[in-house]
């Protein structure tokens, strides 16, 4: 599940779609949890975006709720913050009930100089963190096994499930680079700015109010057996093998 909006606009991020911070499908946690288990066969989900931790308290009751209905389902979740950052001065409150859902965390911003084309990190500098014992078993597939996708042809788009190859992310690059947006978060780890510098900040965009029913996650786009998020908004969460995967993720 891909979320839109983040602050932090790595430089030749490959999902540069997700970043800007603004509305997207909107759809209470109680219907997403329910698409994204509509194929029984999918016993994991993977949140990625876009910032995922910017729309916390949406995706953990989407988690809690998906698990209340399915037993066993494992939570990846990728973000560009750094653990450390994320337990002592969270960038929002509902941040620990996310932390508290995951099983993994992919944390640290995307290096495009140091993609290494390994495990489901975009670059080396971030790191694999296993919250709980679930996916022990695939620690070594996360952090350094070989990186499989799965590519699917639209109309007029390519789109890939995963994090692709340097080669593959090169001859297919994003279509459109999105100018810069101030996020939600005046205030990333690392010292980094979410702005570049020469760059003149603009407002950030403001949500509509959320659906009655609970915490609002919004969502763009959705085909067939797709779903997805973008920032607590949804785009397609793609499904490989048996766990609903990320879809061309800079993370």
């Amino acid at each position: 599940m891909w979320v839109q909006g983040c602050p932090f606009r790595c430089p030749e991020c490959l999902a540069p779609e997700w970043i800007p911070d603004r509305p997207a499908r909107r759809v209470t946690p109680a219907a997403l949890a329910a698409e994204l288990l509509a194929d029984p066969a999918v016993t994991g989900l993977t949140f990625s975006g876009g910032e995922p931790m910017a729309q916390a308290a949406g995706l953990a009751e989407t988690a809690r709720l998906a698990r209340r209905d399915r037993s066993g389902l494992t939570l990846i979740c990728f973000t560009g913050y750094r653990l450390e950052r994320l337990r002592v001065r969270p960038p929002g409150d509902p941040v620990h009930a996310l932390l508290a859902e995951a099983d993994v965390l992919i944390d640290g911003l995307y290096v495009a100089a140091r993609n290494d084309d390994r495990g489901m990190r975009g670059s080396d500098n971030q790191r694999v963190h296993h919250l709980t014992g679930r996916l022990r078993h695939a620690t070594a597939a996360l952090a350094d096994g070989p990186r499989r996708i799965e590519v699917r042809l639209r109309a007029t788009e390519t789109l890939f499930v995963g994090v692709p190859s340097r080669a593959l992310a090169a001859a297919y690059p994003p279509a459109a680079v999105v100018p810069p947006d101030p996020g939600r978060f005046p205030d990333p780890p690392h010292g980094t700015s979410p702005t570049p510098s020469g760059t003149t900040p603009t407002p950030p965009v403001t949500p509509p109010p959320a659906p009655s029913g609970g915490e609002a996650v919004a969502t763009e786009g959705r085909d067939a057996n797709e779903t997805g998020a973008r920032g607590v908004q949804t785009l397609d969460a793609g499904r490989r093998g048996n766990r609903a995967e990320t879809e061309g993720s800079g993370r």
